[in-house]
């Protein structure tokens, strides 16, 4: 039943690529599931592969990206769904990518980034082997809601799951701890300890203050940035779980987040069996997925580009440029489907704090001057604003001296790097 979808998904897929449209990783998919609303489950079901799921609001792309590498590394064979394609149509599309004619999928793992909404949706369909859960951030608060209320919708799929599955949970995140509570699954943890990753409470910008079991004010011995550190509850006990790693091998990755993400990785290759040489020579040597501390050459200037599409994602992507001493800034704000039509949260954004010692700021996008506004109530007075990107990014760098960082929403990464490469990504 699942054949011609899956040729019709594969012509499609080689007339996307071939005329230079994109990857072709939503539309097999979606055409798919129009001829079989099932397709995932009928296909997954007849396969030994091991399904790894990765879900949370920041840090998907890399941390599946992150295990692909590692599985490859110590000989598995693996694929991946297409970064941003995170919904049932680019999960199916990349089954379909991975599949023979005959409709047989002779893959050991196959690696999903789960969109929020989503993830319901495919534990529906699928029981998965690994399931890694990283955060939840305000993202997209005109699609998904507050997030506690994603965090309890999440908490009823996991009280379905069996023995055969297992979590992998951040710990330091008390939303997505809440998560282990009355499920059968094996459950481990990661999160981090090192004081050196500590931030300072009056640059936080927390986005989940509120014990889920009992909604009274957490307290914590340290925080890391948001909401995730080490916390408890004085009123009805609850308390950061005992962590089953907190270090990892040593990454080129910057940023605070990208701990969290190589140590998620990490702790799913140790629950695996992968070897431990084999886990360390891939996070050595692993290259950012794409708009991810992606960098990119353009003429004589190296361009780095840092997704920057909520509060947390862009606080600590500003965080990072400092920390790397970058003075050239350009930051993009869009408000098209996949970056939510919201964009009230920039006025949660810690700008005033984190915008020090940056000289070359410009700012683009459809909400450019929205943006700008921001800029000016943080006190920011000398920045270019310039709606066209193409202008913006051409401008930017002429004036500047040394990398360019790029912060933008989803839709103006893809075209950022469209305008940067010469070539869609999706």
């Amino acid at each position: 039943m699942n054949k011609l979808p899956i040729v019709i998904g594969k012509s499609i897929t080689f007339i996307c690529r071939s005329l230079n449209l994109g990857q072709g990783s939503t539309w097999p998919g979606h055409i798919a599931l129009l001829l079989n609303p099932n397709f995932i489950k009928d296909t997954l079901k007849k396969t030994e592969t091991k399904i790894i799921l990765v879900a949370g609001t920041n840090g998907k792309t890399t941390t599946g990206k992150l295990i692909k590498s590692i599985l490859q590394e110590s000989g598995k064979r693996v694929f991946l769904n297409q970064s941003g394609a995170n919904l049932l149509n680019g999960i199916a599309s990349a089954i379909i990518s991975a599949s023979e004619l005959s409709g047989r999928l002779k893959r050991g793992y196959a690696i999903f980034e789960v969109d929020e909404n989503t993830l319901p949706l495919i534990l529906n369909q699928i029981t998965p082997d690994y399931l890694i859960a990283l955060n939840l951030f305000r993202d997209q608060l005109d699609r998904y809601g507050e997030i506690d209320k994603i965090a309890r919708t999440w908490k009823k799929s996991f009280d379905n799951l069996t023995s055969s599955s297992t979590l992998v949970l951040n710990a330091d995140d008390p939303l997505i701890s809440f998560l282990s509570e009355s499920t059968s699954a094996k459950v481990v943890f990661f999160g981090l300890n090192n004081d050196q990753f500590v931030t300072n409470d009056e640059q936080n910008a927390a986005d989940s203050i509120y014990c889920l079991y009992c909604g009274s004010k957490l307290s914590y011995r340290k925080i890391f940035f948001s909401h995730l550190g080490d916390w408890s509850c004085t009123n009805c006990g609850h308390k950061r779980p005992v962590l089953n790693i907190s270090e990892s091998g040593k990454s080129f990755l910057s940023g605070t987040y990208n701990v969290y993400n190589v140590l998620a990785s990490t702790l799913l290759s140790q629950v695996i069996g992968i070897k431990k040489t084999d886990v360390e020579k891939s996070i050595a040597a692993f290259k950012p997925a794409f708009g991810r501390q992606e960098i990119i050459r353009k003429g004589d200037k190296e361009v780095q580009i840092f997704l920057s599409k909520n509060p947390t994602s862009f606080n600590e992507s500003l965080k990072t440029i400092q920390q790397l001493g970058g003075k050239n800034l350009l930051i993009v704000l869009n408000d098209r489907i996949p970056d939510g039509k919201d964009i009230s949260w920039i006025w949660d954004t810690n700008i005033e704090f984190l915008s020090k010692g940056i000289k070359n700021i410009s700012v683009s996008g459809d909400r450019a001057h929205e943006m700008a506004l921001r800029m000016k109530y943080a006190g920011l007075e000398n920045f270019l604003v310039e709606p066209n990107l193409e202008k913006a990014i051409e401008k930017t760098l002429i004036s500047a001296t040394g990398s360019l960082y790029i912060l933008p929403t989803y839709s103006a990464m893809l075209e950022a790097r469209k305008i940067l490469t010469g070539r869609k990504i999706l």
